[in-house]
C-alpha cells in the first residue's frame, strides 16, 4: 500500500460560483457539506472562460496561449496541446498512480484522449461525453480501488450545468442537464431572482430557474461519488478537488473576462491542511492547483509551470500567494481575443475588437433571446477597459478614461505588457491565433 494521498478531481460545465456554499439562492446541500469540511476559495479564477483552455491549463499549469489551447479542441476548431505530457497525468504516472477518465475531458478530440495518459477509462463509449450512470461508474471505482493497488488520480466530468440544446426545443437552450433531463414545465420560477446582471423578467426567472434545477442534480450526482469515499474508507486519504471550467452561459459571463466569467467555485478537502471549514479571501487561479499537488506529494517540479502552491495558504503561514493574476480569451465560436489583470480592486481589460461582447460566444437560451434584439451584442465597449472592483462590482464603469485612475491605469498596463513579452504571446502583434480546423 502506497503512503501517497489518492487525488479526486470532480468538475463540472459552466457553473462559475453559483452554488450555495457562494451565498447563491442555489441549493446544492452536498457541496455545502463538501465546504464545512474543506478548504473554499471565494476568490478563484480560471486562466480562460473557454471550456477547453480553461480545463488544459488547469491540467497542464500553463497559460492557454503557452500550452497551445487558444480555443476549443474539438472539431471544427481543433485546436491542440503543443506537448501532452506536460498533463498532470503523466507526471502522476511517474509517481505511481493510475489514472482514471470519466465524464467530460475537453482537452483533446474524442479519438485522443488515451494520450493524455490516463490509463484506465470509466466510459466503454462515448469517450468525453457525460453519461446518466457517470457517478454510480465513479463511486464502484472507488470502491474496487480501495481494496489495494496503487494510488489513484480521477478525473471526472459532468456536463451539468452546461446548456442542453438536446432538451425541449434545440433553438431554446433552456435545460442545463443533458444526462439527466427534466421537464422545464415543471419548474416554479416563482420565487428565483435572475443573476444580478440581467432584468428581472418573467424570461430571466424561468431561466434561472432552470439552471437551478441542473446545479440540484449535479449537487446529486457529487453527493453520490463523495459518499462512496467514507463507505470504501478512503476519505481521509483522497485529496478531492471540486471545481468548475468557468463561469455560467449567459451573455457576458461565459466567453468574457468579466469576474462573471472568471470567477469559479473551487473547494478542496483532504490531506495537507484542506479541512476545517476554512473560507480563505485570498486570490487564486487554477493554475495553482498543479503545483499544489506537486509539493504535496514530494515530486520535482515541472519547469513549465506557472501557478503557485496553495499549501501555505491552507495552513495559515501567508495570508496571500499572489498579488494579481492575469486571464485570457481567443476563440469559442469565433475570435474574440482579450487580454486582463486583474488585482484584488482593479481590473484592466485589454480587446482586440471593441465590439462585443460577440453574440456568437453566447450559448442559446432565453435571457439571450430576451437581450439580442435589444442591442446587447452590439455594443462598443472600447479596446481597453479598467474597472475599480471595490466601486463596481459587476463591470459596469469603464474608467479608463478618468484622470483619477491615470497612475492605475499604467501601472496595469505594465503588468499586462510584461507578462505577454514573457510568455510570447501573439495577442501582442494584434492578431488570435486562428483555428487549425478552420484554416
Amino acid at each position: 500500500m502506497s503512503n501517497l494521498p489518492n487525488i479526486l478531481h470532480l468538475h463540472s460545465h459552466d457553473t462559475g460560483r453559483y452554488v450555495q456554499p457562494y451565498g447563491h439562492p442555489v441549493p446544492t446541500p452536498h457541496l455545502q457539506r463538501f465546504a464545512e469540511e474543506g478548504v473554499l476559495f471565494r476568490q478563484a479564477f480560471c486562466a480562460s472562460p473557454t471550456c477547453s483552455p480553461s480545463r488544459a491549463a488547469l491540467l497542464t499549469g500553463q497559460w492557454p496561449h503557452v500550452c497551445g489551447m487558444h480555443g476549443l479542441a474539438n472539431p471544427p476548431w481543433s485546436y491542440a496541446l503543443h506537448d501532452v505530457t506536460h498533463l498532470l497525468p503523466h507526471v502522476l504516472a511517474k509517481a505511481g498512480y493510475e489514472s482514471v477518465i470519466g465524464g467530460v475531458q475537453h482537452v483533446t478530440p474524442k479519438a485522443t484522449v488515451h494520450q493524455q495518459g490516463f490509463t484506465v477509462h470509466l466510459n466503454d463509449r462515448n469517450v468525453g461525453e457525460d453519461l446518466p450512470d457517470l457517478h454510480t461508474r465513479a463511486g464502484d471505482y472507488i470502491a474496487q480501488a480501495a481494496k489495494g493497488g496503487k494510488p489513484w488520480f480521477m478525473s471526472v466530468g459532468f456536463d451539468q450545468t452546461h446548456r442542453d440544446n438536446k432538451q425541449g426545443d434545440p433553438t431554446t437552450g433552456a435545460g442545463f442537464s443533458q444526462p439527466d433531463p427534466y421537464d422545464l414545465a415543471d419548474l416554479d420560477s416563482r420565487y428565483t431572482l435572475p443573476p444580478p446582471l440581467y432584468p428581472d423578467t418573467p424570461e430571466t426567472r424561468r431561466d434561472m430557474a432552470s439552471f437551478k434545477e441542473g446545479a440540484r442534480r449535479l449537487d446529486a450526482r457529487i453527493g453520490h461519488v463523495l459518499s462512496k469515499l467514507d463507505t470504501a474508507g478512503v476519505a481521509e486519504n483522497t485529496l478531492v478537488i471540486v471545481t468548475t471550467d468557468h463561469g455560467i452561459a449567459w451573455p457576458g459571463m461565459k466567453c468574457n473576462l468579466s469576474d462573471h466569467g472568471l470567477g469559479v467555485m473551487l473547494m478542496m478537502r483532504g490531506p495537507g491542511g484542506f479541512d476545517g471549514g476554512q473560507a480563505l479571501d485570498a486570490m487564486v487561479s487554477h493554475l495553482d492547483i498543479f503545483p499544489t499537488l506537486v509539493e504535496l506529494l514530494g515530486l520535482p517540479k515541472p519547469d513549465w509551470l506557472a501557478g503557485v502552491s496553495l499549501l501555505p495558504l491552507v495552513r495559515g503561514d501567508v495570508a496571500d500567494v499572489r498579488d494579481h493574476l492575469f486571464a485570457e480569451q481567443g476563440w469559442h465560436e469565433k475570435s474574440e481575443a482579450q487580454r486582463a489583470v486583474r488585482t484584488r480592486r482593479y481590473k484592466y481589460i485589454r480587446r482586440l475588437d471593441p465590439i462585443g461582447p460577440k453574440a456568437a460566444n453566447c450559448d442559446e437560451g432565453p435571457t439571450k433571446n430576451l437581450l439580442q434584439p435589444l442591442g446587447w451584442f452590439d455594443r462598443d465597449l472600447g479596446t481597453e477597459l479598467l474597472f475599480d472592483l471595490y466601486f463596481d462590482p459587476q463591470e459596469a464603469c469603464n474608467r479608463v478614461s478618468d484622470p483619477a485612475y491615470r497612475e492605475i491605469l499604467a501601472d496595469l498596463r505594465t503588468r499586462l505588457d510584461g507578462w505577454m513579452h514573457e510568455t510570447n504571446d501573439a495577442f501582442l502583434a494584434g492578431t488570435a491565433v486562428p483555428p487549425p480546423g478552420l484554416a
